[in-house]
């Protein structure tokens, strides 16, 4: 497969109708055996730091914490409200509670991230290779932030656009298109240390992403049936996490 296909000439995204799918998801999360622990390995307590997506806060994130708990990991917040900010900043605050985790147990930590929280879970482990040993990502457009619906773009000019008014809290156009966050931009995309392991769980019928921009260059790449926004509650997707941090 060719990784260096440019965006343009990537097939059309699958209709955003297809996020639907979520509340279906989860009931068949809850009735499937892997949200009891089920048929999957279990963790041995390594700090598991969660970081949602965008648009999103922490408590997208309480299911699969719960689950995490129950099968043996630490799952720790990343303390982000809603993930709109800065990438710069947002990297800041991972790299400081990381810190805070791996001195707390004593070893690095692993990092769940969906959506953009995975792209920065990706630039904190470049950041800081001594701090994460692992990191799982769900639906994250790792080669290009960008490759998304042409409804989010809108949402990503309009949140710019406030940010750079003034309004708390928001990135502005100079974090999007300017210099602000060269440096988290640049982890995003630079090669992942030796030592640590990055797993990127797609889907090809993701109705936010471009399945392709999931595929980094030095991930392991895993398909499941899901939506963007279900990952956080896709049964298959738990499966795949549970595998991948064992």
């Amino acid at each position: 497969m060719d990784l260096s296909t440019p965006a343009s000439k990537l097939r059309p995204l699958p209709p955003i109708w297809r996020e639907s799918r979520v509340p279906l998801e989860y009931t068949r999360l809850m009735l499937d055996p892997v949200w009891k622990g089920e048929g999957v390995p279990h963790g041995d307590g390594r700090p598991t730091l969660l970081v949602c997506g965008f648009l999103a806060g922490d408590p997208s994130m309480t299911t699969m914490a719960r689950w995490l708990k129950r099968i043996g990991h630490r799952p720790v917040r990343a303390q982000l409200r809603w993930n709109v900010g800065c990438a710069g900043d947002i990297a800041d605050r991972l790299e400081e509670r990381a810190e805070r985790l791996a001195e707390e147990s004593g070893r690095r930590i692993a990092v769940v991230g969906q959506s953009r929280g995975g792209s920065c879970a990706r630039a904190l482990a470049v950041r800081r290779p001594d701090l994460v040993e692992q990191v799982v990502t769900l639906g994250s457009p790792l080669r290009n932030q960008f490759d998304v619906h042409p409804g989010v773009m809108v949402q990503i000019g309009l949140l710019g656009t406030l940010g750079t008014l003034g309004v708390p809290g928001l990135f502005s156009r100079s974090c999007t298109w300017g210099d602000c966050c060269t440096q988290a931009k640049e982890e995003m995309l630079a090669p992942l240390p030796h030592g640590v392991s990055l797993t990127s769980i797609y889907s090809r019928t993701d109705g936010i992403v471009r399945w392709r921009s999931c595929l980094d260059e030095d991930a392991e790449h895993v398909e499941v049936p899901a939506s963007h926004i279900g990952m956080a509650v896709s049964a298959p997707a738990y499966r795949e996490v549970a595998r991948a941090l064992a």
